[in-house]
């Protein structure tokens, strides 16, 4: 909702100004752009949280050397279609998507192929990675380990990351996207919500007593965030960091926890390439009924939809396209800050 505490940018002028300050930060042309597109893109889709106003705490990083920007990810071993790279601390969207286009050049000739990926940096929006897929017509499925910032099951204290897992399908033109962080809500949501001052829909989290609350902030001052499907998530975000640092050879959680800021992380990206599958001219047609069923789903409340995941996001896109972007205008002060 627009206010005195938010400001409508239009999608081309930030990223104008997202590439004039990486280039004053270091980056060479091709990598400032293709970053500030990523973080102008990120923000479009509605996910401001892994764009414009991650965008402030990515340009801090590199300041403070966490991030090379000249580093160019390297393969260190090989065995058919898998392979381990190591991302030599350079820029993570730039080390992901690399990683995304490999894996799916692997897929061209296997079939399948898998990238894993040690010492690199956060990826911002796993999704990212996921349409880029999806829409060259691969299913996807990636994951990142995290500094620790969610407690085991059980648990007081920060031993798991928060692991984001993303699965993506072609559909039609566009796609089918999960992209989810493994605590029910994102650090990146809760710091949007609380910027907005408002509540999370449902408990995210336990506050200070030791009670659930749906107040991002008393989340964030605990940092005990609630893992989705309490144990189970729990469970879920343990194996994916396991398989992230033993695919990539990498660091796991733990190892990343000692550091005194989160770099290093380990990531897998794995792509599929439906073509060469027996079934593959009926695929669309599989994927459209197993929707439109889903579609026929009774709402709990007849003014909501069902919708699938991504589904929400191309109308958010539309809409800021047209309409410009609306920013917190603290954050918005802030990127300007930088150049």
């Amino acid at each position: 909702m627009e206010d005195s505490n938010t400001i409508r940018i239009p999608s081309v002028q930030m990223e104008a100004e997202f590439t004039r300050i990486l280039l004053k930060h270091g980056f060479r042309e091709d990598k400032a752009r293709s970053c500030a597109s990523l973080f102008t893109n990120n923000t479009v889709d509605g996910i401001l949280s892994h764009g414009v106003n991650r965008f402030p705490r990515f340009v801090k990083y590199v300041i403070s050397g966490f991030i090379d920007v000249d580093a160019e990810p390297m393969l260190v071993h090989s065995s058919g279609a898998v392979e381990q790279w190591n991302g030599n601390l350079g820029p993570g969207p730039l080390n992901a998507f690399k990683s995304t286009e490999r894996a799916m050049e692997l897929a061209r000739n296997s079939g399948i192929g898998c990238v894993a990926l040690s010492n690199t940096n956060h990826w911002m929006r796993g999704g990212t990675y996921g349409w880029k897929a999806a829409k060259a017509g691969f299913v996807f499925i990636g994951w990142t380990n995290t500094i620790g910032l969610m407690p085991a099951w059980g648990a007081t204290d920060n031993k798991l990351g928060n692991n984001p897992l993303v699965i993506a399908v072609p559909y039609g033109d566009e796609a089918i996207v999960l992209d989810m962080a493994m605590s029910q809500y994102s650090y990146g949501k809760m710091e949007t919500k609380a910027l907005d001052h408002s509540m999370l829909d449902f408990p995210g989290g336990y506050n200070s007593s030791n009670e659930l609350t749906c107040d991002p902030t008393e989340i964030l001052g605990s940092k005990r965030p609630l893992p989705i499907g309490f144990w189970k998530g729990s469970g879920l975000t343990l194996l994916l960091d396991i398989l992230a640092a033993i695919l990539s050879g990498g660091l796991s959680t733990s190892d990343i926890s000692k550091k005194k800021d989160e770099s290093g992380v380990s990531q897998v990206f794995i792509a599929f390439d439906v073509s060469k599958l027996g079934n593959f001219p009926s695929i669309q047609n599989t994927i459209s009924e197993i929707i439109a069923d889903y579609k026929e789903s009774v709402p709990v409340d007849e003014k909501s939809n069902i919708r699938y995941p991504g589904e929400q996001i191309l109308k958010i896109r539309v809409a800021n396209l047209q309409e410009g972007i609306l920013v917190n205008r603290e954050v918005w002060n802030e990127v300007m800050d930088l150049g």
